[in-house]
């Protein structure tokens, strides 16, 4: 999801791609493949318990396929402790509700001091347990984990009411006034990133959480946990269940004291959300769903600058990114040109060991999406598209699959339709302007989009036109704690990140005082 790789780590990236983070990133620890695992129990009220059924379930490393540990296994008993604990710290009076504003803003800016210390363990834990480069884990997702903690930490005493002039002899004001009890269910892909952008925005507004984290990567979740307690939150504050979604994200989305719920996955399983919460208490519900997205790349383009960012936007995380470029559209006067260098460049990417610093590309995260992957390019050769590259699996162990290219793809094509979530570019050809964004736009998607091209107003004008939550122009994956992300149409509702971010967990209450007289 994040583009900000040194350069260092992988020589081939270009300018535009480089991570800023100076000297403190430039150099990368060398470092230890088998990291001690130091927490593998459920989170609740500040205290670790083995899960009320005394089940536990494995957590495999991808890139071998063995298991790391067993993890207790929450399940609707465990999600009721950790509400019930959450909900006591947000009782009326307690020391959580007491707590300054400024001072939620001291604490998350304490966590955000913790995982800096502790950058390298985390990294090294993120890429075991979900397989990523430990290059990026350390120089991307960690650095993007304190950069979300801290801008959060800064708005926690900023996030004003105002003053309205109502007619009459009144004193109006809104406060704005956190929603309470926050479910939290967070994906596989960017384990500690996803984390980050969750937990922040809800401490700095006042809120307490009960966060279920993905069972194929809960590791690096339970070590954060562990962060949030030295740090200082209260008890109750942050509870974090590591179990199943059928069990533990059921119990959360239709738990009748979650005042509102936060999810990060699949189209599919948002839809289960969304009916659990209208069957239950009408929580609130914020979703960042599955995408489809066009990355349009018009003749006039830098070609040398649009074949690298196509290529990280597909492959980039081993293309396991919601916001994926995996509908690449070229223009047909470019198109031959374009595949031939896309192909070139799929076959020098290094794909292996995930802790070799050279490494670009890593295993997939378990069988399941392996097997998904495989059968997606198994339809894409029948339905007619051409196999360029890759296709196959690229290590007699583990979940590696090869960078993938299919050209002639059209848009029925069940490739061109359906996410994939993995390294697969679909390459499709497009004439004119009109007809590329009625296609782009021919989705139930609408997380991302990008255009590439050197004409400032047509890059306007087609940004204007795609249905997308986020657009880029002449740039992929570029992300800023800054600015908002979130999708249109079935790739979700609100946004994360950004000032909007804040809107998601705080209620606004209007309060109207009878004064003797109004004076302007």
């Amino acid at each position: 999801m994040l583009r900000t790789v040194l350069t260092r780590a992988f020589p081939n990236l270009p300018r535009l791609l480089v991570c800023r983070y100076s000297a403190a990133a430039a150099a990368i620890p060398a470092p230890n493949p088998q990291p001690e695992v130091h927490y593998n129990k459920l989170f609740i009220n500040n205290e670790w318990h083995d899960a009320v059924s005394k089940k536990t379930f494995p957590t495999i490393n991808p890139a071998t396929g063995e298991v790391i540990c067993e993890v207790a296994e929450g399940s609707k008993e465990d999600v009721d402790k950790a509400v019930k604990a959450a909900k006591e710290a947000f009782r009326l009076g307690s020391p959580w509700r007491r707590t300054d504003a400024s001072q939620r803003g001291r604490l998350l800016n304490r966590l955000a001091d913790a995982i800096e210390r502790d950058a390298a363990y985390l990294a090294e834990l993120e890429t075991l347990d979900n397989g990523k480069p430990y290059a990026v884990s350390y120089s991307v997702d960690v650095p993007m984990v304190v950069k979300c903690l801290r801008y959060y930490a800064g708005w926690a005493d900023k996030w004003e009411g105002k003053t309205i002039p109502v007619d009459g002899d009144y004193f109006c004001y809104t406060r704005h006034e956190p929603i309470g009890v926050c479910g939290q269910i967070i994906p596989w892909n960017f384990p500690l990133l996803m984390q980050a952008w969750k937990l922040a925005p809800a401490l700095a507004t006042g809120n307490t959480i009960v966060m279920k984290v993905a069972e194929q990567t809960p590791l690096t979740a339970l070590y954060v946990a562990s962060l949030i307690k030295e740090v200082g939150f209260p008890p109750g504050v942050v509870n974090i269940i590591a179990g199943m979604g059928p069990t533990a994200g059921a119990a959360i989305s239709s738990h009748m004291d979650i005042d509102k719920i936060a999810f990060t996955g699949s189209t599919e399983v948002g839809h289960l959300i969304q009916q659990a919460s209208g069957s239950s208490n009408l929580k609130k519900v914020t979703l960042e769903l599955g995408g489809k997205s066009p990355n349009i790349i018009l003749s006039d383009a830098n070609m040398e600058e649009a074949v690298e960012q196509a290529h990280t936007a597909i492959f980039f995380n081993q293309g396991q990114c919601c916001c994926a470029g995996s509908r690449t559209y070229v223009q047909e006067s470019i198109y031959n040109e374009f595949v031939e260098r896309s192909v070139e460049r799929a076959k020098k990417r290094v794909v292996g060991d995930p802790f070799n610093l050279k490494t670009e590309h890593g295993p997939q995260v378990d069988d399941e999406q392996f097997q998904k992957i495989l059968g997606y390019i198994s339809s894409g050769k029948k339905e007619g598209a051409k196999l360029m590259c890759g296709g196959g699996v690229a290590a007699d162990r583990g979940y590696f699959i090869q960078p993938t290219i299919f050209g002639e793809v059209q848009d029925d094509m069940k490739i061109a339709r359906e996410e994939i979530f993995g390294p697969v570019m679909q390459i499709l050809k497009f004439k004119s302007i009109e007809e590329v964004i009625e296609r782009a736009n021919d989705t139930k998607y609408g997380l991302a989009a990008a255009v590439f091209t050197t004409d400032v107003n047509m890059a306007h004008y087609v940004s204007n036109s795609l249905r997308a939550g986020t657009v880029w122009i002449n740039c992929y994956n570029v992300f800023g704690v800054q600015a908002p992300f979130g999708g249109y149409k079935a790739s979700g509702t609100g946004r994360e990140m950004g000032e909007y971010g804040l809107e998601n967990y705080t209620e606004v209450k209007t309060v109207t005082v009878k004064i003797p007289q109004k004076n302007s």
